[in-house]
């Protein structure tokens, strides 16, 4: 470990960090765009999966049952956020994959993309 004289001798101020921090803004929007763009799938999905744990009367199946229903009481957030998002990820984190950008975060929901797509076709093959 290096002492504070060593430092001053070393010619660095006293404040001077000695390590360096990855700051790449690109990767880290790249991870927030992945993010939001998920997250309505996701909480759909979460929503079917809460709703069956318990009666409807209690929580927090009422509360996923309200989610669940007001995703499908309106026919455009079904193909919006079950299709058209989760594309958009799986494409945006395909490229940022290809181009060497990405980090696990942006791989994790990449997958997630991809998962979400799997199910939802699964869904629209059987009916």
């Amino acid at each position: 470990m290096i002492q504070g004289d060593e430092i001053l001798r070393a010619g660095h101020s006293a404040r001077t960090l000695c390590y360096k921090v990855d700051m790449n803004p690109t990767k880290r929007t790249i991870a927030l765009t992945e993010l939001l763009l998920v997250f309505p799938a996701t909480l759909f999905m979460t929503a079917l999966a809460v709703r069956q744990l318990r009666p409807l009367q209690y929580e927090p199946a009422r509360t996923a049952h309200q989610i669940a229903m007001w995703y499908a009481g309106r026919q455009w957030t079904l193909w919006a956020f079950l299709i058209l998002l989760p594309l958009a990820a799986l494409v945006t984190g395909g490229a940022a994959i290809r181009a060497r950008k990405a980090t696990p975060l942006v791989m994790a929901t990449t997958v997630i993309a991809g998962l979400v797509l799997a199910i939802v076709a699964a869904h629209m093959l059987r009916n």
